[in-house]
């Protein structure tokens, strides 16, 4: 039995099946920012929402609705889910060992001030692992990082999510944006350039931005020369790298020379008053006293050392980032390197792409007739938390710990974020119901019907697809046809659209609910993640708004900015 996806199926209306279609994304608000639900509860719940409507409105059949989200689940746990437990557990051995103590120390060296250290480690560190690794990765090392130094845990969680938006269109080796290339069949070349003539301008802005939020106007000015190296620094790499070398490597170059240009500019200035959160006054001014006694004095190799595991974690996903490496650990690897061709054996073996029942092929694309395949993706060894757990294995060994304290650190690590990996689950079970049901591409079309005012719109295409997917490669792949279709309709550049679709997704990965259970897992605010939300939401829509006046602008006036 097939099922065809009908974007009218509520009273043969497009606006009426879009109202119903968003009755699950209203639903999740109301539940977090409103009704101040735990986040799993809120997910699960928005799930069953998604699954009735998909079966009474949408007309999907029960069996292929609930497998759509049994796809959906197993995919939160595997890349996603796995991401967060092997990243939380690395963080958990520095701790277990002492060894986050002498990384506090390392970076309160630099700078004891609370403003610049969330520059280097929410913006700059996270930017890093945002190219190398992605998919929560950044948020959830960055965050444990910033939380270890002596953050509220609800403000790194905050910071470190509006931090992650300058970087995301380039994640994980620039995978959302080569993603689009398949279905437009426009170059990712064209489309990195045309992302790195529009993201520079937010991030340049965002280290001044997260300042502001932390500590106000007033205080965000008396380091500006510090946010200005870092912010620009990384803008001016950002626009280099996306337009001469495509969308490989800017994050990780823009985030390097951003960390290295603030950390030697900190060697040269200070700011005039050391700030720090009033809440903790009082133990940072113990922890500065304490730093200057020869008790806590470490050594460059002692500091190394500290900082070993982040530094292997970061060679590890960095090489499981590499496209040819990457082909080798997922078994798909042609060449002939006898080595790669080793490890393509063992990653063939621990791939497993078995089919959805009742899902494969039984779903028909309501524009174009085709079946969608369904299977689900199980990639043991290429896996980006299977990276991250090897660094932990090697960190192991650095830090003498015994098998028996790995393992238990391991397990509790287990149980502490258990309630964050339902809600992962959850929501990205919601996610793929939202899609199967043809949701997800009916609020695209209605969106597509602005008209005139389509560049204005597009990015809110983008944002709305990381808001329900929690994934830019993901809403990339979702909204990249029409954006293009649409585009070519109304006059628009389709290259100018397919960058906006990229660039507006960023600002959705703040209030996705996956990015929101991720970032509350890192930092053990489990149950919290309305709190969370209501935190981010205002600052979503805020920089969303830039981007669109910026796309507008591009598309109208400025459109010699466009490749």
């Amino acid at each position: 039995m097939t099922f065809t996806q009908n974007f009218t199926a509520v009273g043969d209306s497009l606006a009426l099946t879009a109202i119903v279609a968003l009755i699950p994304i209203l639903y999740f608000f109301w539940a977090l920012a409103i009704k101040k639900m735990k986040g799993y509860i809120a997910g699960l719940t928005t799930l069953l929402v998604a699954l009735v409507l998909a079966v009474v409105a949408f007309k999907v059949p029960i069996g292929t609705a609930f497998m759509s989200g049994t796809q959906g689940a197993v995919y939160g746990l595997l890349p996603i889910g796995w991401i967060i437990i092997a990243s939380v557990f690395l963080y958990n051995l520095t701790v277990k060992t002492g060894q986050f103590n002498i990384i506090r120390h390392s970076v309160l060296t630099i700078t004891e001030d609370r403003r610049i250290q969330a520059l280097l480690v929410a913006f700059s560190f996270g930017a890093f692992l945002e190219g190398a690794a992605g998919f929560g990765a950044p948020v959830a090392i960055s965050a444990a990082l910033l939380v270890g130094l002596g953050f509220n845990p609800l403000y790194a969680a905050g910071l470190c999510l509006i931090a992650n938006t300058a970087p995301v269109a380039f994640g994980a080796i620039g995978v959302p944006i080569t993603a689009m290339e398949g279905p437009t069949g426009i170059a990712a070349t064209e489309i990195s350039k045309m992302v790195g003539r529009q993201l520079p301008f937010l991030s340049v802005f965002i280290p001044f931005f997260l300042i502001v939020i932390m500590a106000g106007f007033k205080k965000a000015f008396e380091v500006m020369p510090a946010i200005l190296v870092s912010g620009v620094s990384f803008a001016v790499t950002q626009f280099l790298t996306s337009n001469y070398l495509g969308p490989e490597l800017p994050d990780i170059l823009s985030a390097l020379v951003s960390l290295f240009a603030l950390a030697i500019f900190m060697k040269f200035w200070k700011p005039k008053n050391i700030y720090r959160f009033p809440a903790e006054q009082e133990i940072a001014a113990t922890a500065a006293v304490k730093l200057t006694t020869k008790h806590e004095t470490f050594t460059g190799g002692q500091i190394f050392k500290a900082w070993s595991p982040f530094i292997i974690l970061t060679g590890f996903i960095s090489l499981w980032g590499t496209p040819v490496i990457k082909q080798a650990l997922t078994g798909h690897y042609e060449g002939a390197n006898a080595i790669l061709k080793a490890v393509n054996s063992i990653g063939h073996a621990l791939t497993f792409m078995p089919e959805v029942p009742f899902l494969h092929n039984k779903v028909l694309d309501g524009s174009t007739g085709a079946p969608i395949a369904a299977v689900y993706k199980l990639e043991l060894l290429g896996a980006a938390g299977t990276a991250i757990l090897l660094a932990a294995i090697v960190t192991k060994f650095i830090f003498k710990v015994s098998w028996s304290t790995w393992a238990t650190t391991f397990i509790d690590t287990i149980k502490e974020i258990k309630f964050p990996l339902i809600t992962i689950c959850a929501v990205v079970a919601y996610a793929y119901v939202a899609n199967v049901a043809g949701m997800t591409t009916t609020l695209g079309m209605v969106l597509a019907k602005t008209g005139a005012l389509f560049p204005f719109f597009s990015p809110v295409l983008g944002w709305l697809g990381v808001f329900i997917t929690g994934s830019d490669t993901s809403a990339n792949v979702l909204f990249a046809k029409l954006q293009q279709v649409t585009a070519t309709s109304v006059g628009m550049d389709p290259v100018l659209a397919l960058a906006a679709n990229s660039s507006g997704g960023v600002t959705g990965k703040m209030i996705s609910p996956q990015s929101i259970a991720v970032a509350c897992a890192a930092v053990g605010l489990a149950g919290k993640e309305s709190e969370l939300l209501r935190f981010t939401l205002k600052y979503s829509v805020f920089l969303l708004l830039i981007l669109c006046v910026i796309t507008l602008l591009q598309g109208t006036v400025l459109t010699w900015m466009i490749p």
